[in-house]
């Protein structure tokens, strides 16, 4: 998989790419991420990329040219192009799942006050981590390449990422290591057991005796 990610702040990728799973992903070659500054694609002298917002009103909004310039010459016949926003539909655990088939996504990270409404017309999506407002799309970027890179072939074991939460539309089960006797809180004996069939009945209740809990709403 290629990803590239559209950015004015390329260090905040630092970190991300040179540590735990995302650096061994990339040095499988499961993945390639390459970080685009769209500063590098504005025409004016200035590398200016906002622009005051027609109409009135706070801020500064992205301009058309930069971002749309930086997706013509990046995307190709295999490519979904991605747009960071908090009106985008919520991001799911599923849609990791779907993002894990593509061959080349373009993730565009806006800031400052908004984006201009035209850029809208050369995306394939708009997604949203959550219902808040965040000052860039840097960190849902990083969210969504985490939760796919996990998924592709050989990044991690499948056997680590079959039962996480919301997998099967439900929360994981509760897992335990030593000490056995921690403060008074004692491991479940079944999880001691050596009883494979058991100890499964008990992570399948305890699953979802956690999603009613917590989450109902995944249930419905």
């Amino acid at each position: 998989m290629k990803i590239d990610i559209l950015t004015l702040f390329p260090n905040m990728f630092d970190g991300f790419l040179n540590e735990s799973i995302i650096k061994r992903a990339i040095e499988k070659k499961a993945v390639s991420i390459n970080i685009v500054n769209f500063r590098n694609y504005s025409k004016l002298n200035n590398s200016q990329v906002d622009d005051t917002p027609y109409g009135g009103g706070s801020g500064m909004v992205l301009m058309c040219e930069p971002i749309v310039s930086a997706i013509e010459d990046l995307r190709d016949d295999d490519t979904t192009v991605i747009l960071m926003t908090p009106q985008g539909m919520t991001y799911k655990q599923a849609m990791a799942h779907e993002l894990k088939q593509k061959k080349h996504l373009i993730l565009v990270c806006g800031h400052y006050e908004g984006f201009d409404e035209r850029i809208r017309s050369f995306v394939d999506m708009e997604i949203s981590i959550g219902d808040y407002v965040l000052t860039g799309g840097e960190i849902p970027a990083m969210a969504i390449c985490d939760s796919v890179i996990r998924l592709l072939d050989g990044v991690i074991k499948e056997e680590s990422y079959r039962e996480d939460s919301f997998t099967d539309k439900r929360l994981d089960y509760p897992t335990y290591t030593k000490p056995y006797d921690f403060r008074g809180m004692k491991v479940p004996d079944v999880l001691l057991s050596g009883n494979h069939q058991e100890i499964a009945k008990y992570r399948e209740n305890e699953s979802l005796k956690r999603t009613k809990e917590r989450r109902p709403d995944l249930l419905d």
